[in-house]
């Protein structure tokens, strides 16, 4: 191994640290990392730039510009209403019917601005009940990343997939992971409602104040809601044709996004343009040059070499390995850098025997999205949601979500198990 490998490394592994014990911020340390391989010498300037992956970017961009536009309407504040009335003020079944509204969503927008904008309906409702929100918070966690498994928008490893293997469509996405995203979240909504079913008790007087609520009233512009929902169904739709129009899914979700600044007007434009997660923006780019001097320096082509040798070139054991790894890994590191240093590790192993790659691309969609669930820090959402609590005097403790959600992931990665298995490699 070379001294330019060896210092790749190092910087990869303090820069891992920094984000894994968040002393720091992830953005400034993946972008001084990034730049440290850049004045190192061990990618130049035009290497590191060919190794950001601007797909990546210009979706999160473009889907973060039409959910900033769309939350305006208050059409979440309607939809956890409507739900709350239609199961007639039930605490468990409220909990089973958000849980829905949160996967679905998930499945569509990111699972951060889901939670966001879902938590704080899920307080005022469960305000009303005089019902316990921990049950309902713990289950919108580990819905929205359940959700957010099924599609390629739908979380950011998803993304980085996509973007990095042409093969991995937004219909392939939803053919290959919706089905089994779906049987999860029904098992997992049971259990959860089993659980709690004891707990989640109200009065009769209360349900009817839920029945007295306007959900109607909280849709604040019903021609900016129109307008959002053209925008965003034109946009899923230009995924679901993309590999027949031969258009990157970064240029259909900025034109999506520019479509809708169009027909809402500038008034709309600087203020959605504040609400990118432009932190996240860096975060990726400092990223990718970071595993970009990984590759560069042959250290991924080892791993992969390594991880062949463990395996023996079998495609059933390497796909079972990246299915658990990726789970574990997932639920205690942030399964970002995870998931963009696994890239092209695989890529090596398809040049070095293992013709179909099919099984391990999935394999590690299913266990870094789904891993998140294990603990509290183990996702952006689990983070967001627990941050959200604690303003409220409800904190979420790192062990009471652990009891709960980590035997859940668990059951979760058993399932993706007997389903990659009998799907891909029987």
């Amino acid at each position: 191994m070379t001294n330019q490998a060896l210092l790749a490394i190092g910087i990869f592994l303090v820069a891992y640290a920094f984000i894994v014990t968040e002393k720091i911020h992830r953005t400034i340390i993946a972008m001084a990392g990034g730049i440290a391989m850049v004045l190192l010498g061990i990618l130049n300037q035009e290497t590191a730039l060919h190794h950001i992956d601007f797909n990546t970017l210009g979706l999160l961009t473009g889907m973060m510009i039409i959910v900033a536009i769309t939350a305006e309407t208050g059409l979440f504040r309607y939809l956890a209403i409507w739900a709350a009335k239609k199961v007639k003020g039930d605490p468990l079944k409220l909990l089973l019917v958000l849980g829905l509204i949160t996967a679905v969503a998930s499945a569509f927008l990111d699972n951060v601005t889901t939670v966001l904008l879902i938590v704080p309906v899920t307080f005022s409702i469960t305000r009303q009940l005089k019902v316990n929100p921990m049950p309902y918070l713990i289950t919108q966690i580990i819905a929205s990343n359940i959700g957010g498994t099924a599609t390629l928008i739908g979380d950011p490893p998803n993304i980085m997939l996509g973007s990095a293997v042409k093969e991995l469509t937004f219909s392939a996405f939803i053919v290959n992971l919706a089905p089994i995203s779906f049987v999860i979240l029904i098992v997992n909504l049971a259990i959860l409602a089993l659980l709690y079913r004891k707990s989640l008790k109200t009065t009769e007087e209360l349900k009817a104040g839920i029945m007295n609520l306007d959900e109607k009233a909280e849709i604040t512009d019903t021609v900016l809601l129109k307008k959002s929902l053209f925008a965003l169904g034109a946009t899923i739709l230009g995924f679901f044709l993309h590999q027949f129009i031969h258009v990157e899914n970064a240029t259909i979700a900025l034109a999506g996004a520019f479509l809708l600044l169009l027909l809402t007007g500038e008034h709309y434009l600087e203020d959605s343009m504040k609400k990118v997660e432009w932190l996240t923006i860096f975060f990726f780019i400092g990223l990718f040059v970071l595993v970009g001097g990984l590759m560069e320096t042959g250290v991924i082509s080892l791993l992969a070499e390594k991880s062949m040798d463990v395996t023996g070139g079998d495609v059933t054991a390497t796909a079972l390995l990246i299915l658990w790894v990726s789970a574990i890994a997932s639920a205690f590191i942030d399964n970002i850098p995870f998931v963009a240093t696994m890239i092209p590790m695989i890529k090596d192993m398809g040049s070095m025997g293992i013709t179909n790659l099919e099984p391990l691309w999935w394999s590690l969609a299913l266990g870094a999205c789904l891993g998140g669930n294990g603990t509290l820090i183990g996702a952006s959402a689990n983070v967001i949601v627990a941050g959200m609590a604690a303003k409220e005097k409800h904190p979420i403790s790192f062990m009471k979500f652990l009891v709960i959600a980590f035997p859940l992931m668990l059951l979760s990665i058993a399932i993706c198990t007997v389903y990659v298995y009998v799907r891909y490699l029987l």
